[in-house]
């Protein structure tokens, strides 16, 4: 997020885009419902109905895959009505003449035939976004995982620079975090192009800089693989050893059958996890992996601030803490990391890293700081781009064309499939799954319908239904519910019994690799 959780509620307008916050997130939905009692102005832009709905002043129900599409035209009718915010544009952006040509092919009669949304509806939203400030803008994975996602999050970024909701409390892009210390990840350098605090692992400087930190003679100086490219691997020989840590790819990846042939086709496997799950049957060795109140460390959340855990009991039998085996498995390899604990871990990160540089152990003993903290008497960074001043210098405006969807419905798979998470479950239910309380909640998975498809398919709430796509079938009960609309079939990915990523497309971003979870085309079949 540029900017922090807690300035939600003092928002004048809520953009919320491919969000299901009040299960997602339900603790920021407590945060947006404040601002709405407040009297914030809530935009909810979802094909869905979701609970969110409820609070909002405006729901913009656009097909699903469609937001490009909706935000460009938007972007349309804030130029024509001279609505823009031309001093921080002049001051503090770039390429605004190149949005401005891409987003005029974009006038509401085009944007309303993509998305399927009113023009006059489109038309009173821009003038809302345009006239009312603070706005923040807040998205989740119903932005990112498309093959468009990239797209969509420029697009995103796009609309807030144009109305200079950057660089102030209460506005900027925030995208939600989908998983707990998932931004965490990535500031510590999981991503396959950067060392931690995205330092790029192609920099001349930056690779002479971890040579001689973590005296070493040599280090990669391009890129890594991303995971579709590591399986892809798998079923040509370049992949040939793989760990997996914490992330149970038989259910969470998009095409069931395409995962398994490619961990069958692998020559070894290493899985390192809390509990078995659908992916251990296939690894040749297994760690048994501490759980977070089993180690110390640090997570960080999605407004960037980094917390303190503690260990509060001793890890079961044999299992270990991840950073624990990772030194240990190094120094088998032939390379000593010297680590003796987690806060040293966390010495070495802080020693290399830059917006971390200035967190201690000692500083968040008692509370979190939010990064870029550089120096250790600074007080930690609430929101970013402050007054305007970008990180790269001014922002970038980086126009998008819509595309539609990978796959999308014709006469054999007439509906749109998309994925999501509910309330009750998290991820692939390795933990809520075993947690009795959640299954007594949330017990089995459901595949949404709409009233009229229901009737049209003669399914009643309840029934059994096949749900059929290019590549395979799951079976599951319907709920006949208003929530998705006609011709959208909806479902989450918690449950193996039912597990909907049997039938997901394997089709990714170009540049993030992040699969289209959101988009398949299927059809329904009454068991």
């Amino acid at each position: 997020m540029t900017n922090s959780i807690r300035e939600i509620e003092d928002a004048r307008l809520l953009f919320v885009i491919g969000s299901n916050t009040t299960e997602a997130h339900p603790v920021i939905s407590y945060y947006m419902k404040r601002a709405v009692k407040k009297g914030a102005t809530l935009i909810v832009c979802d094909p869905r109905r979701i609970d969110l709905v409820r609070w909002a002043t405006h729901h913009v129900q656009h097909r699903v895959g469609t937001d490009v599409a909706l935000l460009n035209g938007l972007m349309n009718e804030i130029i024509a009505r001279g609505w823009a915010d031309k001093t921080f544009i002049e001051q503090h952006t770039e390429n605004y003449e190149e949005l401005a040509r891409m987003v005029a092919a974009y006038p509401l009669e085009r944007a309303a035939e993509i998305t399927g949304v009113d023009a006059g509806q489109l038309r009173e939203i821009a003038r809302i976004i345009a006239t009312t400030k603070p706005m923040g803008l807040y998205y989740t994975l119903g932005i990112t995982e498309h093959t468009c996602g990239t797209d969509n999050v420029m697009t995103c970024a796009n609309l807030q620079m144009l109305l200079g909701n950057m660089g102030r409390p209460s506005t900027g892009v925030n995208p939600l975090r989908g998983q707990n210390n998932v931004q965490g990840a990535c500031d510590m350098g999981s991503l396959p192009n950067i060392y931690q605090n995205y330092q790029r692992v192609d920099n001349p400087a930056v690779i002479e800089k971890f040579k001689k930190g973590w005296k070493v003679d040599r280090l990669p100086e391009k890129p890594g693989l991303t995971i579709p490219d590591m399986f892809s691997g798998m079923l040509d020989g370049r992949t040939r050893a793989f760990i997996c840590h914490g992330e149970n790819v038989v259910m969470s990846e998009p095409n069931e059958a395409h995962t398994i042939r490619c961990l069958e086709a692998l020559d070894f496997l290493v899985v390192l996890d809390i509990f078995p799950n659908q992916t251990t049957p296939y690894a040749d060795v297994i760690f048994p992996c501490a759980c977070w109140s089993e180690q110390d460390g640090t997570f960080t959340n999605t407004e960037r601030r980094v917390q303190r855990v503690r260990k509060v009991v001793e890890p079961p039998g044999e299992s270990r803490e991840a950073w624990w085996i990772y030194a240990e498995l190094a120094r088998r390899l032939g390379y000593d990391m010297e680590f003796e604990s987690a806060h040293e871990v966390w010495e070495d990160m802080r020693r290399l890293g830059t917006g971390y540089a200035g967190i201690t152990w000692e500083r968040i003993e008692e509370r979190g700081i939010q990064w870029p903290a550089p120096t250790t008497r600074h007080p930690g960074t609430a929101y970013l781009h402050k007054d305007g001043n970008f990180a790269r210098g001014k922002g970038k405006f980086m126009p998008a064309d819509w595309r539609p969807p990978a796959e999308t419905p014709d006469e054999e798979y007439p509906f749109t499939l998309s994925t999501g998470r509910r309330l009750w479950h998290y991820h692939t239910g390795t933990q809520t799954r075993n947690c009795v309380g959640f299954n007594e909640l949330f017990g089995e998975e459901l595949v949404e319908v709409s009233p009229q498809d229901a009737r049209d398919l003669k399914i009643r709430d309840g029934d059994y239904v096949w749900v059929v796509s290019r590549r395979g079938r799951v079976k599951m009960k319907a709920w006949v519910t208003e929530r998705s609309p006609k011709g959208v079939l909806w479902s989450s990915f918690h449950f193996h019994e039912a597990h909907i990523n049997v039938v997901t497309n394997n089709a990714f971003d170009p540049v993030t690799q992040t699969a289209e979870y959101k988009a398949c085309a299927a059809r329904l079949e009454k068991a």
